[in-house]
Formats: structure tokens, C-alpha cells, sequence
């Protein structure tokens, strides 16, 4: 299944804590076939808190994620776009 990346800026800083809940609230959507949220990395600030969320997804398409991401409309999402995944082991 091809993979993607969701780009997802947040309105104001949150602890982890804080986005647990948003968290929950996606790792719920994966019941879905066509569209499977992998994993995320957090961009955090000085503070420690998530400024931004990059979301690893398998998906059919791009239309299948955003369909997902309706779902939970307080995550803004700023784009998602295909990606591939390599390991630094590849290139030794």
C-alpha cells in the first residue's frame, strides 16, 4: 500500500498530554481499509511542547486519508503528500 505523509500544524502549542485525546481520536479511525494512520513524529518547541505533527499513513490514495481526517475536524491538516521510506542501512 503506497505511504503518506500528513502535515498538520497546530493553532496553539500543547503539551503531549494535552494531545493525547486528538491521538486517540485518530488511532480510532483505524478501522478504515483504504486509509491506515502508521505513526507520527512531533516537532516540539522550547518548551517541549508539539508545534507540528508529521503523520505516517498506508493508504489507497490521498482522497482515502482525507476522508479519515473529516473525521476529526480540530486537526488541521496543511497537506498531505507521498512519500518513501529509507534506511540509512541501504546506503552503508
Amino acid at each position: 500500500m503506497p505511504k503518506f505523509l500528513a502535515i498538520h500544524t497546530l493553532p496553539a502549542p500543547v503539551t503531549i498530554q494535552g494531545a493525547t485525546p486528538l491521538a486517540k481520536k485518530v488511532k480510532a479511525l483505524n478501522t478504515a481499509v483504504d486509509a491506515y494512520w502508521v505513526g507520527s513524529w512531533l516537532q516540539l518547541n522550547e518548551a517541549g511542547e508539539i508545534s507540528k505533527i508529521l503523520c505516517e499513513w498506508n493508504a489507497v490514495n490521498v482522497e482515502a486519508i482525507r476522508r479519515e481526517l473529516a473525521k476529526v475536524p480540530e486537526l488541521r491538516t496543511d497537506g498531505i503528500y507521498p512519500m518513501a521510506k529509507i534506511d540509512s542501512e541501504e546506503y552503508r
